[in-house]
């Protein structure tokens, strides 16, 4: 995000950005990291777009005017992104922390006490720059009172839409008219980042009241603990503005933080509660699902494809039950099987993307396959219906949380 009339207005002060204390980091061996990145999503594993390293920086403050302030810089020569992991984050009002690139092209919205939350974390988004100021202001009155640490930083080495396997041309882009029906379901869907380093896909998921609580669905294997939860950023409506036109989604609408619920390996899926509702210009939808168990139906993907641009994929037959990589059926009956797509593709990075019925209801979240453009193999979906239960414990199941008034009703309607 552009935004040099907003950088005019930060409050640093110093003579020379040279002058400020550094975090310095070598240079990446790209080369030698997605030879690891190939062989990794080869084996089903979720694709990493940063390499985290440990820090430990906390404000050493200086006083200008009626305040302090303290300023940190961040340079990783040839970095495709940075982003920063407050492993300790409060700030009282008045207070705000600003992010920026060096030559002030590059600015992340300011941080404030509206961004306090129970885990005292704080998860940025990516920064497109290889050099970045890090920037903390205060007012006198309440400087004792900031509580910050920035304990991780991401040193990105691909961006969202330069996986190590390039999203094949067979995709089909939200902006092109198949899409057409499946406005609300689309907009359920968001590219994530776990741990400053990771990135697979996940929706919002609506629940029996209808209440919107921020529930939100991806696969276990994209590694959503409760000790990475608050790591959670979610970027919403990064698409392509125009049918397989340029590559210009936006990564500008984020939000920061979960609180992990439930998670089975059985079924691949993990759900966690954001710590803040999607802001209402987003236009984030909560998508519908159907825990019945029904089969055989044709079904729709939207996902995003080796983390790029958000894609729409059809499979015009039924789908079936089967264990996971399963070729027979029912198998143990815990995924949907799609035994190949008609239309687009799944590829890594598309892992925890939903899978809708032809009414347009969550049956399962992506796990893994082998599909991709110019074959006819099979992709596999954790099944709801398996999901719903899990275990049998509320730490593995989705129903203590998706129907928490009990109300027994087994399928609802994307909420918009």
């Amino acid at each position: 995000m552009k935004s040099i009339a907003i950088l005019a207005t930060l409050a640093l002060s110093v003579p020379a950005f040279s002058s400020i204390n550094t975090t310095y980091f070598e240079a990446l061996d790209v080369a030698d990291i997605h030879a690891q990145e190939l062989a990794n999503e080869k084996k089903g594993e979720a694709p990493r777009y940063a390499i985290p390293h440990k820090v430990s920086e906390t404000p050493v403050w200086e006083k200008s005017g009626s305040g302090y302030f303290w300023t940190h810089r961040v340079t990783a020569p040839n970095a495709v992104s940075l982003n920063f992991g407050f492993g300790t984050y409060h700030l009282p009002e008045g207070a705000k922390l600003d992010i920026y690139s060096a030559d002030r092209s590059e600015f992340i919205r300011s941080f404030t006490a509206a961004d306090n939350n129970k885990t005292r974390e704080l998860w940025t988004p990516v920064i497109m720059s290889d050099d970045v100021i890090i920037e903390v202001t205060a007012p006198e009155a309440v400087v004792d009172q900031v509580k910050l640490e920035l304990t991780q930083v991401g040193q990105g080495f691909r961006t969202f839409s330069q996986s190590t396997l390039k999203s094949g041309s067979c995709n089909v882009d939200i902006a092109c008219s198949e899409s057409r029906g499946w406005e609300k379901e689309i907009n359920s869907v968001g590219v994530i980042s776990t741990g400053g380093s990771k990135f697979c896909t996940g929706f919002m998921v609506n629940n029996t009241s209808n209440d919107r609580t921020p529930f939100f669905m991806t696969a276990a294997h994209c590694r959503v603990t409760a000790r990475t939860a608050p790591s959670l950023v979610v970027y919403w409506n990064y698409q392509a503005s125009k049918c397989k036109g340029t590559r210009d989604g936006k990564l500008t609408m984020f939000q920061s933080g979960a609180e992990h619920l439930a998670t089975s390996a059985k079924s691949d899926f993990t759900l966690v509660r954001l710590l803040q509702a999607p802001k209402p210009e987003f236009k984030v939808t909560y998508a519908g699902w159907d825990a019945s168990g029904r089969t055989g139906t044709p079904a729709v993907a939207i996902h995003h494809p080796n983390t790029d641009e958000k894609a729409i994929s059809f499979e015009n037959d039924l789908t079936t039950i089967s264990s996971y990589l399963g070729q027979t059926s029912p198998g143990d009956q815990t995924h949907v099987r799609v035994i190949d797509w008609d239309l687009g593709t799944t590829e890594p990075g598309s892992s925890g993307s939903p899978l809708f019925d032809k009414n347009h209801r969550v049956i399962g979240q992506l796990h893994g396959g082998g599909a991709a453009c110019g074959n006819n193999l099979s992709d596999y979906y954790g099944r709801f219906y398996t999901s719903w239960t899990g275990d049998g414990s509320q730490a593995t199941a989705l129903k203590p949380y998706l129907d928490y008034k009990n109300t027994g009703a087994i399928f609802t309607d994307t909420l918009h």
